[in-house]
């Protein structure tokens, strides 16, 4: 299993992978807010760990296993956009608070965020019933 940190990485790298068809060590570095030379050595870590495959000085492409784990924590992270969203956590700070909370939640809880998230989809009026139930709980 990859360390939050891990997963951060393998999360930009696989963002970066699908809109531009490759991903740098300074595209994640300014994406992550981190420098370069840090880049590098969680490269070599996810390398090791076989969620990519890195040449130096040739670039690195993630592995089944790495685009795999890419593809979930994508999932996780739009499901839980759309489940601070949905229940009217303001648009300003749905990305950070998903940010904050996303690596600790167990994949359990995930899945049944999820069931939320369709239950409300299911049906468009229960999204509007739980924006009134907000409206009317701020008037109070």
């Amino acid at each position: 299993m990859p360390t939050p940190s891990m997963e951060d990485y393998i999360e930009q790298i696989y963002n970066l992978m699908e809109s531009k068809g490759y991903a740098r060590v300074s595209d994640i570095a300014e994406a992550l807010e981190v420098h370069p030379s840090s880049v590098t050595k969680m490269v070599q870590k996810l390398d090791k760990d076989e969620y990519l495959n890195y040449e130096k000085y040739r670039g690195f492409i993630l592995t089944p296993k790495g685009k795999k784990v890419g593809e979930r924590l994508v999932f996780r992270h739009e499901l839980l956009e759309e489940f601070l969203e949905i229940i009217g956590v303001e648009h300003d700070n749905i990305y950070d608070d998903v940010e904050g909370i996303e690596h600790h939640l167990s994949w359990n809880s995930i899945d049944r965020i999820g069931d939320v998230v369709n239950y409300f989809k299911h049906d468009g009026a229960r999204v509007e019933e739980l924006k009134k139930m907000h409206r009317e709980a701020e008037e109070q």
